[in-house]
């Protein structure tokens, strides 16, 4: 059986992706903000932990996330910036993914609350399916919890459907995962 072809997402990435995001949602007093995506690095870790902490009932540890930085790893990581939001842009969200064979696998993507429903997501989510793409990748798969709709309206805009579920996948509360895959990116 030949071996999965296996990519890093910051070997492809360019290092700065800049877009103009409009706003996308209900909360109209939020502007939509300059977003600046790039690889993200080791030295990023304590702001990635803030947003993790309080996103997640079973946060990643940063032992976790240090590992998707590592060389010859199969994973891959960027974070959003606010340029202009102060010196040096601070970190408002991050997506971590892998890329295997011809699927792309998104395994975590956050943002801070106080950035929230201002196309932050939307940006991270469009330069990891970007970089799926020109690694080869054919198809996005990820795992959400069936109560968190905010984040399954998202996949969708972004063509993803609901193709299966797996039962009690997530703990902290106990609930099922939603499977979403988008095929042809």
């Amino acid at each position: 059986m030949p071996s999965a072809r296996v990519r890093t997402l910051t070997r492809s990435v360019p290092r700065q992706i800049r877009g103009h995001h409009r706003m996308v949602g209900r909360d109209a007093e939020r502007p939509a903000v300059e977003l600046l995506i790039e690889p993200m690095r080791r030295s990023d870790l304590p702001e990635v932990m803030a947003i993790e902490v309080v996103s997640f009932s079973v946060p990643w540890t940063e032992e976790m996330f240090g590992n998707e930085l590592g060389p010859g790893t199969l994973a891959g990581a960027l974070v959003a910036r606010i340029p202009g939001a102060g010196a040096p842009p601070p970190v408002v969200g991050y997506i971590c993914v892998w890329v295997v064979s011809d699927e792309l696998h998104i395994n975590n993507l956050a943002v801070h609350p106080r950035w929230r429903k201002r196309g932050i997501a939307g940006g991270l989510l469009r330069a990891a399916l970007q970089h799926g793409r020109r690694e080869g990748a054919r198809a996005a798969f990820l795992e959400v919890r069936a109560s968190n709709v905010a984040a399954q309206a998202l996949y969708r805009k972004h063509r993803f459907d609901a193709v299966g579920v797996r039962h009690r996948y997530y703990t902290h509360p106990i609930e099922d995962a939603v499977i979403m895959c988008r095929m042809g990116l």
